[in-house]
């Protein structure tokens, strides 16, 4: 890893991991560390806090300092609904509705109408981890003390996710402007005991029934406190931030990946040198070069045709800038990082509570989050058409330098990895159409008073696909790399990749033969590369990759 410290060094850069400006959030986290309690309060939810309520089941409880910002913003919100003066969502209706003004009796009514109306997902459930993301990060707002929400009210959502509480979130619904409507209504439903949810096991379950198992009572919602509940970006957000972990994970995998498949092709390491990298100074790309150095250095398979005897001049394209692609993707996917961040600091409702008063204004537009969430999907795509390429050239007899065809064990009567490829161009050609960006798009909406929407929800719905398919393609890629190195035998492969085919074998997966069932081992290669399991076995052996 020198080099990439020195080209850090000489690019004023303090070490490899300030090259990609964000910390790093490594799956490990994930694995038995995770908190039981993460603390709510008046400041950004940690991506780290959200991994552990999303994916690790952890409860919430809300800081003192967030209590107390909620009860100010109340006592504003409650003066307001008592004057005579109509305040938007308040005293008023909602979006091409809002000169209509309601009495004092009706407005207990007006925010039950509120959620009803606007829980109108559609089309399969959505993920526990996303809905749990997007409650988590609905909280986080409602703890600032700007959506003048009431304690009791925000204490009921934080109780939700403690107890494991989910509700039935729709695929279908959300235009990613004013926020994630339809979704977050659904679980604003169930906070007033009403609709579906699962409870804590999965079983499906109204929500009173939910409520009274766990000792809790649905929520009377008062002025205000519908629109507070489902104004916000926080669907997307969330499965912005569970992406990002995941494509980081992903990438360092890409890149051993790589690295076995330059070996396994008797490719050359020497185009990852970090004086190469220094001279287009892109920080994902030196990362990605520098990881392939180390998981390639003592390689058996590339020092036996290193000497002055190799005619080889150059590798492929999908070979040789495996660092520019992959670094790039990495930089794509820190940028995505910075607006992640950024949201995660903000506070998304309309109207907001400002110091003493009540401001209408536009934050709960998606179309910060909405771009990345596509910026994401075009970098799944490109990288797993790399990796697909890789793959191929194994199996093409002309390109393999010496593999049999296929990697088949009786070429004819055997078929190898022939279909598996197939597989992985199947994935590809379908993440490049996920790869149209959703956030061009806008259809106009309540009687043209929202007149241009983000469509952010519908990029995250695609990037949630498109990242399951870059990991079976890398998948597909380490199957057939480990595959390779084994018929390159006796020469012995790198200790970095002589972990992976281990790990690989170790899991069920044999190694060179006849034919048989190909799916299974698929799906096993999917579950260790999305586990973080071959990153592990290689840091194993030499040390954290960058």
């Amino acid at each position: 890893m020198a080099g990439i410290k020195d080209f850090c060094a000489e690019s004023g850069i303090r070490d490899a991991r300030a090259a990609v400006g964000v910390a790093r959030h490594p799956v490990r986290a994930l694995d038995g560390a995770m908190p039981a309690t993460v603390a709510v309060g008046v400041g950004p939810v940690p991506f780290e806090d959200l991994l552990a309520v999303a994916r690790g089941g952890a409860g919430v409880e809300l800081t003192p300092e967030s209590l107390a910002a909620m009860e100010r913003a109340r006592g504003v919100v409650e003066e307001l609904a008592a004057a005579a003066t109509p305040a938007y969502g308040i005293s008023t209706g909602f979006g091409a509705l809002a000169t209509r003004h309601i009495p004092t009796e009706m407005r207990a009514q007006l925010q039950k109408s509120l959620v009803r109306s606007h829980a109108a997902g559609s089309g399969p459930e959505v993920e526990r981890e996303v809905t749990r993301a997007l409650m988590l990060l609905r909280l986080s707002t409602l703890a600032t003390g700007h959506t003048g929400i009431r304690v009791e009210t925000a204490r009921l959502l934080a109780s939700f996710l403690t107890h494991g509480i989910t509700p039935v979130v729709h695929e279908y619904g959300s235009l990613g402007c004013s926020g994630d409507l339809a979704p977050l209504s659904h679980c604003a439903l169930a906070l007033m005991g009403e609709g579906p949810v699962r409870d804590a096991a999965g079983t499906l379950m109204p929500a009173a029934e939910a409520l009274a198992a766990a000792g809790l009572s649905p929520v009377e919602l008062e002025a205000k406190e519908g629109l507070a509940l489902i104004n916000g970006t926080d669907g997307m957000l969330g499965m912005l931030v569970l992406a990002i972990h995941d494509l980081r994970l992903l990438l360092r995998t890409a890149d051993i990946s790589a690295a076995m498949s330059v070996e396994g092709q008797l490719g050359t390491d020497r185009v990852f040198a970090a004086e190469l990298q220094a001279i287009r100074p892109h920080p994902g790309q030196a990362l990605s070069a520098a990881n392939l150095t180390a998981v390639l250095a003592d390689s058996g398979v590339v020092a036996s045709h290193r000497g002055p005897d190799c005619n080889r001049v150059q590798d492929a394209y999908s070979l040789r800038c495996s660092p520019q692609v992959h670094g790039a993707a990495r930089d794509t996917v820190e940028h995505a990082a910075v607006v992640a961040g950024r949201e995660l600091a903000s506070a998304v409702d309309n109207p907001v509570v400002v110091a003493d008063r009540v401001e209408s204004n536009g934050n709960f537009h998606g179309a910060p989050v909405a771009y990345v969430l596509d910026f994401l999907a075009i970098v799944a795509a490109d990288v797993a058409s790399i990796s697909e390429r890789r793959t191929d050239r194994f199996l093409d007899k002309a390109r393999n330098h010496g593999l049999p065809p296929f990697l088949a064990h009786d070429p004819g009567v055997d078929s190898g990895h022939m279909i598996a490829q197939y597989t992985q161009a199947a994935i590809v050609s379908e993440l490049k159409r996920l790869a149209n960006p959703a956030s061009v798009d806008s259809i106009p909406s309540s009687a043209m008073q929202e007149d241009h929407v983000s469509m952010g929800w519908s990029a995250a719905r695609k990037l949630r696909r498109s990242v399951d398919g870059l990991t079976r393609v890398v998948a597909i890629e380490v199957l057939t790399a480990a595959r390779a190195l084994d018929l390159r035998a006796p020469l012995e492969p790198s200790p970095a990749t002589a972990a992976v085919v281990r790990l690989l074998r170790s899991a069920g997966i044999e190694g060179p033969g006849p034919d048989r069932h190909l799916s299974p081992e698929i799906e096993t290669a999917v579950s260790l590369v999305a586990s973080g399991a071959v990153l592990a076995a290689v840091e194993e052996v030499i040390g954290e990759l960058a």
